[in-house]
């Protein structure tokens, strides 16, 4: 009998282990598989939230199908006590494991609100932005110059928000003061700075920023970036410039970066310059006469006059020889890659195209070439006046 017995209880002790054996088996096929989540969804992790509140919401947004399961898989991984706060976007189908390391992983926030400054050539606005997680693209809230006067409630109320990103965003070609200007009215920073930065040596890009950090510590990250971008494209650049420092390289790749917004065209304009400089001849580019008057501050708002295309200034590559004594604006990576690696063509002329800014220009190695284009220019002009 006793025998019958202990072959019993051996017996049900090996279906509890092969019981046992195959649930955790499930258990971390479940955690480890596909995810029912059908769309991506946004998910916000408070600030001093646990497991339990996160799985709650991952259960009610349809993104796990075991808050219980979930929550022992993040034991299991030695994660539980590593959740960071944000908004997060969950991708379809997402496993219970992904989802995890999502939450834990930390870093920016991947969803939600997100607040851009951006500082551009004509004026500077702040963008308040929404991700939709469905379609993956960030919708404007709301839009709205600082310069204008009070800003809107519903911005007050987004700064507020805990998983609010925060942004600012350079565009190419702007100029130092410009720069400074402009971020001493982003409220979300502190202190200020005595010297406006040299031109040129802001990187143009868009910044992740906290409340809280100083418009010093910003700008010194724009100076580490821009040093760093001009130190690579130096070490790559092509043989035979004449250019005979990164300095001189920065202040070519500000007047190509003024000279054009058509990315496909920044090697040709490069191109007129350097082989100007190689043979000689003066630059003869607008954009240096402008900043010579207004000195990076604002913008002109109208043509140049005869009298400062004559006049004898630093900036006046109409009469000076070279690039003039500094950049004219920060110019960005690809401005700065084309002046280093400028085309092969011996272009020494450009025009624009068309009336329209859009079109670009045309180029030409020969004065009878560039007079055709420019007289073709000139009857579009006519043509427009006479509509």
């Amino acid at each position: 009998m006793w025998r019958n017995i202990a072959s019993n209880a051996l017996t049900f002790l090996v279906v509890l282990v092969f019981l046992a054996g195959g649930v955790l088996i499930w258990a971390q096929q479940e955690y480890s598989d596909a995810g029912p989540l059908a769309q991506p969804i946004c998910v916000t992790v408070q600030r001093g939230s646990n497991m339990r509140r996160v799985s709650d919401e991952l259960v009610s947004q349809g993104a796990v199908s075991s808050g219980t399961l979930f929550r022992l898989g993040a034991d299991y991984a030695e994660k539980s006590a590593q959740l960071k706060a944000g908004s997060y976007l969950v991708p379809e189908r997402s496993s219970m494991s992904e989802i995890t390391e999502i939450v834990t992983k930390g870093g920016a926030s991947t969803c939600g609100t997100e607040v851009v400054y951006r500082v551009g050539i004509n004026q500077a606005d702040v963008q308040v932005r929404e991700l939709d997680p469905v379609s993956g693209r960030f919708e404007d809230v709301i839009e709205f110059n600082p310069a204008d006067g009070t800003a809107p409630e519903q911005y007050d109320a987004v700064k507020q928000k805990p998983d609010t990103r925060f942004r600012v965003a350079l565009a190419e070609g702007v100029t130092s003061w410009q720069v400074v200007n402009e971020l001493r009215e982003v409220d979300v920073l502190e202190g200020d700075v005595i010297d406006i930065p040299a031109e040129g040596t802001l990187a143009p890009d868009s910044y992740e920023i906290q409340p809280g950090d100083t418009l010093a510590s910003v700008i010194g990250r724009m100076q580490e970036a821009q040093e760093l971008i001009l130190a690579n494209a130096w070490a790559n650049r092509a043989p035979d410039l004449p250019l005979k420092t990164p300095e001189e390289a920065l202040v070519l790749a500000s007047i190509v970066e003024k000279e054009t917004g058509i990315p496909s065209e920044r090697e040709q304009v490069a191109a007129v310059f350097v082989n100007r400089l190689n043979t000689g001849m003066r630059l003869q580019t607008d954009p240096t006469v402008i900043y010579g008057i207004t000195n990076g501050e604002g913008i002109l708002g109208r043509g140049l006059r005869r009298s400062e295309l004559d006049a004898s200034t630093p900036y006046n590559t109409y009469v000076i020889a070279g690039l003039p004594p500094t950049p004219i604006a920060n110019p960005g990576r690809a401005s700065i890659l084309a002046a280093l690696n400028p085309d092969t063509a011996d272009y020494v002329y450009f025009v624009a195209k068309t009336l329209d800014p859009a079109d670009g220009h045309v180029f030409a190695e020969t004065l009878a070439e560039h007079n055709a284009n420019v007289a073709a220019y000139r009857r579009l002009e006519a043509e427009r006046a006479n509509q």
